[in-house]
């Protein structure tokens, strides 16, 4: 089966991304997020984060055809409300049956509120703005138990937001809400998991866990991961009050997102009013090939995805983007601003190796670009001088004074991060 497109996610952060657009209209409101247990809770975390909101779970759970568990013949609410689906009798669910199932599964929805919120009741959902969000729906029948629960506690608005949803699932719960936000509803609909890159199953202590999390705090860095290559890359996301512009770092050959070098301009960077994100170019089991850390293909190909990916998120999406790369990471900087001229702005190299971006590709290169070497690393500079020569636009190469590769001499990375800065706030800008 050829999967559509718009309905494809990497996974459920992915897919939660896609559902934020649509549902940032309700920014501001306070929305409470209600998550159906436990693949709508990755999503749930997400959305109550970047929307401001609440997260709790909406404690639903399926009552499964017999000898089929997996196929709904209805749903039982935490309330003890039961909704049979019109087909139940035919595949052998009378009526003796469902009271029993039901039955099972509240005592499992007793269980799961005491795992999951035990010093608390939930939350209550009057007189709020209230958006439920599953990974997908098939059948709908624990959305559609969700929703009739819901509403009868009142709500001053009821939404229901999923990544991929059946047409007939989709239809079925449009009557039970005020909205419904889906990215794709594809014809030949046959499992959400079909529409998932990576679709791991989440356990009980992954939901208490994101439950728990405190909300993301504008100016407070959020730990972040970046899928690419069928992986998914750990990374460090500021944004200050205000932004003006997100600078993404690219580390040097051994060097990783918590590099001391990095962190400290990117510090100077948030300070001067940009985001910054410092992610590692390589996962842990890459990393030990050295290899690995000269690829500046590979490099290149995960910056391109980070800048992708940051264009993807609403908190920065907006921003314009700058690189900053050292060492091995310039050239991938280097590489991705000749294939990203339209999304990469600006370029900053520390101690970098642009030349082994190549000649061809230098010549490519439209975003102004700062090269920031030490005065004392001779055989860098030489490298630097050949690749200025072979670029054709704004161009520009600072000798600091005294400094050799890694700017270890008192001042030197003090005056890189001011350099730095001055030059994203001159071409980063709406």
């Amino acid at each position: 089966m050829t999967l559509p497109r718009q309905g494809y996610f990497d996974d459920r952060e992915h897919a939660a991304e896609r559902l934020l657009e649509p549902l940032l209209a309700y920014r501001g409101q306070h929305p409470l997020i209600l998550a159906i247990p436990r693949g709508g809770v990755p999503i749930g975390r997400l959305l109550a984060d970047r929307l401001g909101g609440e997260l709790d779970v909406v404690l639903v759970r399926k009552i499964g055809a017999p000898g089929h568990e997996e196929f709904a013949v209805g749903a039982v609410a935490e309330d003890g409300e039961v909704w049979v689906a019109e087909h139940a009798e035919r595949v052998g669910a009378d009526a003796g049956y469902v009271e029993q199932e039901a039955a099972r599964q509240r005592a499992v929805i007793a269980r799961r509120r005491d795992l999951y919120s035990p010093h608390r009741h939930a939350i209550d959902p009057a007189g709020r703005t209230v958006i439920v969000v599953d990974d997908g729906l098939a059948t709908g029948a624990t959305m559609r138990a969700a929703l009739v629960a819901l509403r009868a506690r009142h709500p001053a608005r009821l939404v229901c937001a999923v990544p991929v949803a059946s047409p007939r699932s989709l239809a079925d719960i449009r009557p039970l809400c005020d909205d419904v936000v889906c990215v794709a509803a594809p014809r030949e609909f046959m499992a959400v998991s079909q529409y998932y890159r990576d679709f791991p199953a989440v356990d009980d202590a992954e939901v208490v866990r994101l439950l728990g999390q405190p909300a993301a705090v504008e100016g407070e860095a959020k730990a972040v991961r970046i899928p690419v290559d069928g992986a998914r890359l750990e990374g460090d996301l500021e944004v200050p009050p205000g932004a003006t512009g997100v600078v993404i770092f690219a580390h040097g050959s051994g060097s990783s997102r918590f590099s001391p070098r990095n962190r400290q301009v990117a510090a100077t960077l948030r300070e001067h009013g940009l985001a910054t994100l410092l992610f590692d170019l390589l996962g842990a089991h890459e990393d030990t090939a050295v290899a690995a850390r000269f690829d500046i293909e590979r490099l290149s190909a995960r910056l391109e995805a980070a800048v992708e990916w940051a264009a993807r998120q609403p908190d920065i999406a907006r921003l314009p983007i700058g690189l900053f790369g050292a060492s091995t990471g310039a050239a991938a900087a280097l590489t991705v601003a000749a294939r990203l001229p339209r999304a990469v702005r600006a370029v900053v190299s520390r101690g970098g190796r642009p030349d082994l971006a190549g000649h061809a590709v230098l010549g490519d290169v439209q975003a102004p670009t700062l090269l920031i070497v030490g005065s004392a690393d001779t055989d860098v500079v030489a490298l630097n001088k050949s690749a200025l020569a072979s670029m054709n636009q704004t161009v520009e190469l600072v000798l600091v004074p005294g400094a050799t590769h890694l700017f270890d001499e008192p001042g030197t990375l003090e005056r890189v991060a001011s350099l730095a800065s001055a030059w994203f706030g001159r071409w980063l800008h709406a």
